[in-house]
């Protein structure tokens, strides 16, 4: 562990210890709007729990909103998630534009969420960057204004999976950071109930050498819209253990460090010089150090039960009770209805398009213990859920 990062660490530690209580029910009011914070707190009390503590678990979480059904990171899809029963929606996956706005696109490169491509007027902003190490060639949110962006409109980004969600290409615009918390405000008046969010800070590594660092932007938008605490309805999320750990000294919100496979290493990790990889993350001292800076993890779903060599699921791995006994909840990711996203045994035909047996995969995945999970089909996992605590 490099001295900075322990550092901030041991800075965060305190007061992280005090949040992850507090996030275990130990009290503080769920963060509403201002005029209904008393009527927040009774029905998050209702639920015996405060905090996170006042969701269902399992926690079912609107993967980029409802993507199952509509354009991922659109307003359709995330009201259509909340339509759908999601306790938590993921508005949005964040990037900066050129002038320093942050947008919801699940990438920077835009080429394959929104209709740049027949934008005339755009085909000189085509090119090709190396992101995270990886070369990429397409349109970037960077290198467009927010007013540039905003002429543009989302389309379906997996068609061949999701045929039926090209009826809704073209309808909406790309959502701005700000304009979705305006959104949850509006949703939890609208509802009667407090709505939550999940953004994410997409490849922070590679914004911050940009001079367009999206940690300090997430911070002041939070604490300009009063969503900045310990019980506040948004729950942080990156890939970058260090981005997480930057949060950590800008805002009390939860905080959760996203895992991808278990040889992957995180970027910040690569320009940092430092060999961990995921692996070592999710062994106990790892997680250990997690806990000292956030609440809970992102794994995917092949680190909780990893699959055999035919695609069919394996023996669950020790991730969640090993996460737990740290204090940390895991919301891994993510489930889908069709085909080809399902372990094979829950597989029906070999359609790209058609649906499996996602109840039975969701089953197997809720028996290991997990907290919540990501899915792109909120109705199916709430009736999943459903199914699950009926016995």
């Amino acid at each position: 562990m490099h001295s900075d990062q322990a550092n901030e660490q041991t800075q965060g530690t305190g007061r992280r210890a005090i949040l992850g209580a507090a996030m275990l029910g130990a009290g503080g009011a769920v963060l509403g709007l201002p005029g209904t914070a008393a009527a927040a707190e009774a029905r998050t009390a209702r639920h015996g729990g405060r905090g996170l503590k006042s969701l269902p678990v399992p926690t079912i979480i609107g993967h980029r909103g409802a993507s199952g059904y509509r354009p991922e990171h659109t307003f359709g899809s995330y009201d259509l998630a909340l339509d759908l029963g999601a306790d938590i929606v993921e508005a949005g996956d964040l990037v900066p534009t050129k002038d320093g706005h942050l947008v919801c696109r699940h990438e920077p490169e835009i080429g394959g969420t929104t209709d740049v491509a027949s934008h005339p007027e755009f085909a000189g902003r085509r090119t090709t960057k190396v992101v995270d190490g990886v070369s990429t060639t397409g349109w970037f949110t960077e290198d467009f204004t927010l007013a540039e962006l905003k002429t543009l409109r989302a389309v379906e980004r997996i068609p061949a999976n999701r045929p039926h969600n090209t009826l809704y290409n073209g309808r909406w615009e790309i959502p701005t950071f700000e304009e979705v918390l305006k959104w949850q405000d509006e949703q939890t008046r609208k509802r009667g109930r407090q709505v939550w969010i999940y953004p994410e800070t997409k490849h922070p590594t590679y914004f911050r050498k940009r001079g367009l660092a999206l940690e300090e932007r997430v911070a002041k938008l939070l604490r300009k819209y009063g969503k900045d605490g310990r019980n506040s309805p948004v729950v942080l999320q990156s890939f970058e253990p260090t981005s997480i750990q930057k949060l950590n000294q800008l805002v009390d919100n939860p905080l959760v460090v996203l895992l991808s496979t278990a040889d992957s290493r995180p970027y910040d990790f690569v320009e940092a010089g430092d060999p961990r990889t995921v692996a070592d993350l999710i062994t106990p001292k790892g997680l250990r150090e997690i806990a000292g800076y956030a609440q809970g993890i992102g794994p995917t779903l092949d680190l909780v039960v990893p699959k055999n060599a035919d695609g069919t699921l394996g023996t669950p791995s020790t991730l969640v009770a090993d996460a737990h006994k740290v204090g940390l909840v895991l919301h891994p990711y993510t489930m889908r209805n069709e085909n080809p996203f399902l372990p094979a045994e829950f597989r029906k035909g070999g359609a790209a398009d058609g649906y499996g047996d996602p109840f039975g995969a969701f089953k197997a995945y809720f028996a290991t213990g997990i907290d919540g999970v990501f899915t792109d089909n909120a109705d199916t996992g709430v009736l999943a859920r459903a199914d699950f605590l009926a016995g």
